[in-house]
């Protein structure tokens, strides 16, 4: 499925159409450059869980849990992992496999150890269709 956003509020109102729609033990990846939205989306997804506090990547502290919502969000950003044995150290497992809703920001850094199924969401620009136009491409990866 391929989305086209034309505003921050459009890639904002699909992540909110994901986190009103998540069910529990669901895993989405979020590929894309620095700068593409991806947090704009992820502040989409806390909201359609209904998470109200503020949502920011959790850059150096690899997962930031949110349990006020529906279900708990478990929103990863690996992008400074070094190596995959950190992600056991944090006990991924219990996030990726857990009761809640895990979204990955760079998960194409630990493509090892994802589940069999997930979701992944990629996030591209495209500056000849202007300069907030985002092309989002949502791929379910193994099979149901």
């Amino acid at each position: 499925m391929i989305i086209e956003s034309f505003s921050a509020a459009d890639t904002y109102a699909f992540g909110k159409k994901i986190g009103e729609e998540a069910c529990r033990g669901q895993v989405y990846t979020l590929i894309g450059d620095l700068g593409v939205g991806k947090t704009v989306f992820t502040q989409g997804v806390a909201a359609g869980l209904g998470i109200t506090e503020p949502v920011s990547s959790p850059t150096f502290t690899i997962v930031q849990v949110y349990e006020e919502g529906r279900l708990p969000f478990y929103h990863f950003d690996v992008y400074r992992i070094g190596d995959v044995e950190e992600m056991e150290e944090i006990g991924y497992e219990d996030c990726f496999y857990g009761e809640g809703l895990c979204l990955i920001e760079w998960a194409n850094l630990i493509e090892e150890i994802l589940p069999e199924h997930y979701t992944e969401i990629k996030i591209e620009k495209d500056l000849e269709k202007g300069f907030d136009y985002r092309k989002i491409t949502v791929t379910r990866i193994g099979n149901d």
